[in-house]
Parts: C-alpha cells; structure tokens; sequence
C-alpha cells in the first residue's frame, strides 16, 4: 500500500483514548500472567469481551476496537494516531489545500489545547487569534479532561454557524472570547509580492500546490521589476506556517541551493535512514535572501529554514521556531481508514536535529504586540512644513525629473515607514536585503 510521507503537526486529528474500569478479579489474573505479546492480547481479548458483555450500555465492537487502536498511537506520541475513514478523507483534502473550519493549527500540552497557528486570511486570523493561545472554553463548555480528536470535533460544524472559543494568552490577565464565523478554509499554499525592489515569498502551508506557486510567482515578480538584475534580494516568510509535505519543504529548499545535502531521516533501524541533497540551479540566482520563522513555523518549515540555515544561504529571522523533529508516515488501512505513524526523526545538514528544540535565528527580532487601530489627533495630524506656509517660495533649482525622483524616494521612505508599523519583522527583512545588497553592489 502507498505510504503517504507527512512532516506536518500531526496535532489536530488525535483520537480518543479508552478507558475502562476493570474488575479486580481480572486484574488478579493478570497479575498471574506471563508477559508474552500472545497472553497480552489474550488479556485485551478479555477486556473486549467484559465491554459488551457487562457495560451499563450496549457499545458497537467497532467502536471499542477504534478507540482500542487509537489509544494505542496516542500512547506513542503526540503526533501517532488513528485516522478514521472520515479522518482520512479530510486528511488528504487538507493537502489539496481547501477544507472547512476555523483555520487554526492545534496541539495538545498538558491537557490543553494550544493554538500553534492560525493561518493566513482564515476565519480564526481575521477573528484575533494568535499563535501561542490557549483554548479553554468552546461555546461555553470546557475543554479539559477532553482529547485532541474529541476538543478538535467541539469546533467543527456547518460552514457559516458561529463558535464562541475562550482564550487564554500570555500577557493577557482574564479569558477572553472571541466569536468565529466557520467558513471553507481555501489556502493559497503560497504568494509573492514585491516590497520596493525586494521579492517577499509568503509560505503559509507546504502541500501540493506550495512549490507551483511559489516558483510561478517569484518568475512573474522578478520579470515585473525588470529582470533579476532590478532584484535587491528575497524573503521567505515561513511564520505560522505549522508544516505539511516533506517532498514540498524538500523542493522549496531546493529552489534556493546549488547542491549539498538539504535534510536526512534516521528511522529506527540504520538502514532506513535517508539523505536528500539539492540539484544544481538557484531561483534567486545567489541574491541575497532572509527567512522569517517565529513560534508557529513547525515540522517543514524548520526543514527549509535549517537547511538554508546550515548551508549559509540564508539569514534567519524572527524567533524561535516551534521544534517539531518527527517524520509521520500514514499508512492506509482497510475500511478507508489510516494510520499516522511517528517513523523517522529528520536532522538538517549540519546533523543536528531540531526535535523539541527549534530553529534558533541568526537575529532575534520579536514581533511588536498588535496597537490598538485608535490614534490620537496629535498621531493623526501631519507635520506642517515650509511648503504649508502661505506665500512660501518655490524650490526653482530642481528639474522636472529631479522632483520626480525626490517624489518617488519620498513615497517609498512612507511605504517603508508604514511597514515597519504594519508588520515590523518583514520591515527588519526588507531592510537587511537592502543593506546586502548595498555591500554586495560596493564589492
């Protein structure tokens, strides 16, 4: 059967662990049992029959068998689970690339739901919420003592109703709530736009689509601006991009390197491991390029940002990333049904592994907290100026080209200036190519 190789947070569709109350007479003969793997499964078979022989409700054996698998991967680790038909099916629309729902990335931590990201243009971003949030409440009911899967499905529902979720965040005294409209969640895996002359890549998911639009739009970018020539340098912005694809994170990767190794999975045994090195060619042609990550890059994004990291390609930016190191591959198993298992441990090409650790940036550089869209009349009002005063004379030393150039100087400082209000770390990004490509121009 073919294997579906993931490097995503494989958060959000943990099952549901079972757990029952055996009698003790069982329990004692268990304690009499060997520790065979046949006289376990003896024990389970034991269980089993107990359930839906004497349980106060009649419970269908498929049911127990499920929550009996799932409970196994859970068990493993946060990223192993069981992927019901449904599951399954949801699973691989998700890699095309548009699903229903909120629009958030979620993981388990100490029994709460954590918002690893919400994605770009999606229900729960346009509603406020923030990477690093804690979901207590949804419309009203607590989360706690709930698994993934079971907190997971409390915020599904049909495209268009609205879901009340109570947030915790840092630096923020009481719980919140904020409102949700559910909507089709239809993410461009990425978009390109120019900052001035630098070409700013946005890469908000790694599947299927990600490297075809990324390569189509930095062609149509860079042609727009005149050739490679008029291009200062890249960015790559991977922040709250949670993961996806490991072929895709390999070939955004490979988009950017001339050669050398871009990423290796070790498994359990030594000959599963696997090294993927870079084929010659660089999109950008040796430009100078900067990585964005923060908390909410994960999984593929820490891939990339190692691999151009360890090779020098790149300078990182932003804050540390969010440390997942595991590599699921998710199996098909009859009745439509799959299983995502944790198989490989990947390491960047440096040999080191970010599991739990993260990518650390060459340059920490935090993300100011959201201003309130109030301003006062004083912030509102624009400096008067020579040119304002009544009867002020003309600058009549200045040619019709030369005002336009000054013009044009002047109107790029604003866009700038606005930027770094609007989103301070690309404005830092931008910056730093600018300044690279001064060096790299005086040389």
């Amino acid at each position: 059967m073919k294997k579906f190789v993931m490097a995503a947070l494989g958060g959000t569709l943990a099952g549901a662990l079972l757990t029952t109350q055996v009698a003790a007479p069982l329990l004692a003969q268990d304690a009499g049992r060997g520790n065979t793997v046949y006289e376990q499964l003896d024990l389970f078979g034991d269980v089993f029959e107990r359930i839906r022989a004497q349980y106060v409700e009649e419970v269908e054996a498929k049911d127990l068998i499920e929550a009996a698998i799932d409970g196994m991967l859970s068990s493993l680790d946060p990223h192993s689970s069981y992927l019901s038909a449904d599951d399954a099916a949801q699973m691989r629309v998700q890699t095309r690339g548009s699903f229903g729902g909120l629009g958030i990335e979620v993981t388990q931590e100490e029994g709460f739901v954590r918002v690893v990201t919400p994605m770009d243009d999606t229900p729960a971003d346009k509603a406020g919420i923030e990477s690093g949030d804690f979901v207590t409440h949804v419309d009203g009911e607590s989360l706690l003592g709930l698994t993934l899967d079971e907190a997971v499905d409390m915020m599904r529902g049909p495209v268009g109703s609205e879901i009340i979720l109570t947030v915790v965040r840092e630096g923020v005294d009481e719980p919140f709530d904020v409102s949700i409209i559910r909507d089709t969640i239809k993410l461009t895996a990425a978009t390109v736009r120019t900052v001035g002359d630098t070409v700013v890549m946005r890469v908000t998911t790694f599947n299927d689509q990600t490297t075809p639009n990324m390569v189509d739009g930095l062609k149509r970018e860079v042609e727009a601006l005149g050739g490679i020539d008029k291009v200062s340098g890249f960015v790559l912005d991977l922040r709250n991009n949670p993961g996806g694809l490991l072929d895709q994170a390999i070939s955004v990767s490979d988009a950017f390197l001339e050669s050398g190794e871009i990423v290796s999975t070790r498994g359990r045994n030594p000959g599963e491991s696997e090294r993927v090195n870079a084929k010659a060619g660089d999109l950008a042609e040796g430009k100078p390029l900067v990585v964005l990550i923060n908390g909410g890059s994960a999984s593929a994004s820490e891939i990339v940002a190692g691999a151009l990291q360890d090779h020098h390609r790149a300078i990182v930016v932003g804050t540390k990333s969010f440390g997942k190191g595991s590599v699921q591959t998710v199996m098909p198993l009859p009745s439509d049904g799959a299983m995502r298992l944790t198989t490989a441990r990947y390491y960047t090409p440096s040999g080191r592994s970010i599991q739990a650790l993260g990518v650390s940036p060459d340059i920490v550089v935090e993300q100011p907290p959201r201003q309130p869209n109030a301003e006062t009349e004083e912030e509102g009002r624009s400096p008067r100026t020579e040119a304002d005063l009544r009867g002020s004379l003309n600058n009549d030393s200045l040619s019709e080209d030369e005002r336009r150039q000054i013009e044009e100087e002047r109107s790029a400082a604003e866009e700038a200036a606005q930027l770094r209000d609007d989103d301070f770390q690309l404005s830092y990004a931008v910056d730093l190519i600018k300044g690279l490509s001064t060096i790299a121009l005086a040389k």
